[in-house]
């Protein structure tokens, strides 16, 4: 691979690192929330990345980003409201107290 392709992918590794670690030693929900996005962000990048390098003249991983971009924001807001009505319920939003509750 060419090196400004590397130059690229190693800030996406570093990223989705960062996420993977987060999304597992945090106990809150908002920070899981966050790592998840980190994580979503990265793979995006990769695909622009691959997008351009394997097919210059086309948009093909541009559109698929920008979808994957548009359903991470549905899945967020549906999270945060998750997120708000286990607020509402516990008084807290570690996912230990999470899994205590019961309907």
């Amino acid at each position: 691979m060419e090196l400004t392709v590397l130059m690229y992918l190693l800030p996406a590794l570093v990223m989705f690192g960062c996420g993977v670690y987060g999304f597992l030693t945090r106990k809150n929900m908002i920070a899981i929330m966050i790592s998840l996005e980190l994580m979503l962000n990265a793979v995006d990048i990769n695909f622009v990345v691959f997008n351009r390098y394997l097919f210059p003249g086309q948009l093909e991983g541009m559109f698929f980003t920008l979808f994957a971009i548009a359903i991470a924001a549905a899945e967020t807001a549906l999270a945060l409201a998750i997120i708000i009505n286990v607020y509402r319920v516990a008084r807290n939003v570690d996912i230990d107290d999470v899994s205590k509750l019961k309907f």
